[in-house]
C-alpha cells in the first residue's frame, strides 16, 4: 500500500509537568514544583504521528533533522511510533518547545534552537519519496523545509495526481498550486489574507481571497470550538459547527495544543482515502474537537520520559572530549576521575558508581601503560591499557574513557573542563594537585569513600604469596 507522505519542519516538544502551590518570596511569580518532564515529536512529527494512529495507511515523514542530541531523539520517537524518517540534513539544531503547565494551564513556554539558516539541498529519496505517495500533508511550521525548491517543484507535479493537504503557516511558504485542501486557522487566514472583519461573512470571504490567491481546489479554516468554514470549487460555503469541544470539561480548561495538527491529519488521510472535501472536513471537525475534549497532546501515546543529558547524548558515540562538550551544552553535569584501574576491584566499581551519581556523565581519565610503570615498577600494570579500558566502559556508571601519558591527567583535564573532579577517600585534596587545574574554570573537587582493604597492590601480593 502507498504511504501517506508528511512533508514538513520537526520540532522536540516538552512539557514539564508540575504543581504550584506557593508564589516566589523575591518576585510576584508562581513556583512550580516538577513532577516529571515528557518529550514527544512536536510539528509535522505530531502530524505523523496522529496520521500513523489512524491506522489507514502507512505514514512516511519527510524532514530536515540536524546532528544534535534533539534530532536524535525526535528521530527515535517517530520510528517507535511507526513513522519512517526520510530526512535531509539541516545546518543548525532541530528546535525546541519547552511548556511548563500546572493543572492543565500552560504557564509559560520557552523556546530554543532552530537557527536562521535554510535546510541543505534534498537527496534524491526525498523526491522520489513523495512522487510514490498515495497523499501528501504539508505540515508547514515555516522552518524551511517547504520553500526548498526541490521540494516545491516535486509538489507541484504531483499535485494534480495525488491529494495534496497544506497546512500552512504565517512565515512559511505559499500553498503549491492545485492543492486539494489549504487548512489555515481564523488566525492565520486574517494575517494570510487582507480581508478584514470578524464573523462568519469575514471567514467566508477570506477563504475565498485565499482560494483565489493560492490556486487552491478549496480553503477549510478552522475555528477552534466553533468548527470550520470550507470553501472549495463549488464556491458555496459550507459552515461545519463542532457538536462535541466541552461535552467532558465543563469549565475546566482545555489544551488546544495540536488540535490543528490532529485537523490536518484526519483530513489528509481521508482524502486519500477518496473522500469528498465536504466529508473529510466534516468528519476532522469532529476528530478535533474530540481531540481537544480528550487533553489534546497530553491524550497522544507518543509520549517519552525525560531522560538525563548523558542518555540523549551517548548514543553519538562521540570521544570523550566531544561528549563532555555535548554534556556542557545540555546544560548537564560532567564527572570525571583518574587512576590505573590495573586489576579492578570492588573498591574501584563502588567509587565510580557513587562517583557517576554526582552528574550526568562519568569519564574516567586512565593512566597510560608507560605512565604506570613510571609510577610502580616495570611490573606493572598487569592489564594493559586497551583490556584496562574495555573492562571500564562495560560497567553501566562510565560513560567514555581517556588515557593520558603525562604524570597527571592536567592537559586531559584541561581538554574536559568537568564540573566535578572525584577521587578515592585514600586521597586528600592537598595529594591532588589537579585540584588547583579544575578550580581555575570553577569546578570542585571531591574525595569518595573507598572500600578498607582494596588494593591492586595488596591483591598482588597476595597473589605472589600463593603462587
Amino acid at each position: 500500500m502507498r504511504p501517506l507522505v508528511v512533508v514538513g519542519d520537526v520540532l522536540l516538544d516538552r512539557d514539564l509537568e508540575g504543581d504550584v502551590e506557593r508564589i516566589c518570596p523575591d518576585a510576584p511569580v508562581p513556583v512550580v514544583d516538577e513532577r516529571h518532564t515528557r518529550s514527544r515529536p512536536g510539528g509535522a512529527g505530531l502530524a505523523a504521528v496522529l496520521a500513523q494512529a489512524d491506522d489507514r495507511r502507512p505514514v512516511v515523514l519527510v524532514t530536515s533533522l540536524g546532528r544534535d542530541a534533539a534530532s536524535e531523539q525526535v528521530r527515535a520517537l517517530l520510528e517507535d511510533r511507526g513513522v519512517r524518517v526520510v530526512s535531509f540534513d539541516r545546518p543548525d539544531p532541530t528546535p525546541e518547545k519547552l511548556r511548563i503547565r500546572a493543572g492543565s494551564q500552560t504557564l509559560l513556554r520557552v523556546d530554543s534552537g532552530g537557527g536562521a539558516r535554510p535546510p541543505r539541498r534534498p537527496t534524491p529519496e526525498v523526491g522520489s519519496t513523495i512522487q510514490e505517495a498515495a497523499g501528501i500533508l504539508v505540515a508547514d511550521y515555516g522552518r524551511g523545509v517547504a520553500a526548498v525548491p526541490e521540494i516545491r517543484d516535486t509538489l507541484t507535479a504531483v499535485a494534480g495526481r495525488r491529494p495534496v493537504v497544506w497546512d500552512p503557516h504565517p512565515h512559511g511558504a505559499s500553498p503549491v498550486g492545485g492543492s486539494r485542501l489549504v487548512t489555515p486557522n481564523e488566525r492565520e487566514a486574517g494575517l494570510l489574507s487582507d480581508v478584514e472583519g470578524h464573523g462568519l461573512a469575514a471567514d467566508v470571504a477570506r477563504a475565498r481571497a485565499l482560494r483565489t490567491r493560492w490556486e487552491a481546489n478549496g480553503v477549510a479554516i478552522t475555528l477552534g470550538e466553533d468548527g470550520a468554514v470550507l470553501v472549495d470549487a463549488s464556491d458555496t460555503p459550507l459552515r461545519i459547527p463542532s457538536s462535541s469541544l466541552g461535552e467532558s470539561g465543563g469549565d475546566a480548561p482545555t489544551d488546544p495544543c495540536g488540535a490543528g495538527d490532529r485537523f490536518a491529519a484526519t483530513v489528509a488521510g481521508l482524502l486519500t482515502n477518496g473522500y469528498l472535501p465536504t466529508d473529510a472536513v466534516t468528519a476532522a471537525v469532529e476528530v478535533a474537537s474530540d481531540f481537544v475534549d480528550g487533553g489534546g497532546v497530553a491524550s497522544v501515546d507518543c509520549w517519552a520520559p525525560e531522560v538525563s543529558p548523558r542518555e540523549r547524548i551517548v548514543r553519538h558515540d562521540l570521544d570523550p572530549v566531544d561528549l563532555a562538550g555535548e554534556v556542557r551544552a545540555q546544560g548537564g553535569t560532567l564527572v570525571a576521575t583518574g587512576g590505573c584501574f590495573d586489576l579492578l576491584h570492588a573498591g574501584h566499581v563502588q567509587m565510580l558508581e557513587v562517583a557517576r551519581e554526582l552528574g550526568d556523565c562519568l569519564i574516567v581519565c586512565l593512566n597510560s601503560d608507560a605512565s604506570i610503570r613510571s609510577r610502580k615498577g616495570p611490573g606493572r600494570p598487569v592489564l594493559g591499557a586497551e583490556d584496562r579500558m574495555a573492562i571500564l566502559r562495560g560497567l553501566r556508571c562510565v560513560d567514555a574513557v581517556a588515557v593520558f601519558e603525562e604524570p597527571t591527567p592536567d592537559r586531559l583535564l584541561r581538554s574536559l573542563r568537568p564540573h566535578i573532579w572525584a577521587k578515592g577517600a585514600d586521597y586528600t585534596l592537598s595529594d591532588l594537585p589537579e585540584a588547583t587545574t579544575v578550580a581555575a574554570w570553577g569546578g570542585e573537587t571531591v574525595v569518595l569513600p573507598y572500600l578498607e582493604g582494596r588494593s591492586t597492590t595488596e591483591l598482588l601480593k597476595e597473589m605472589y604469596r600463593d603462587a
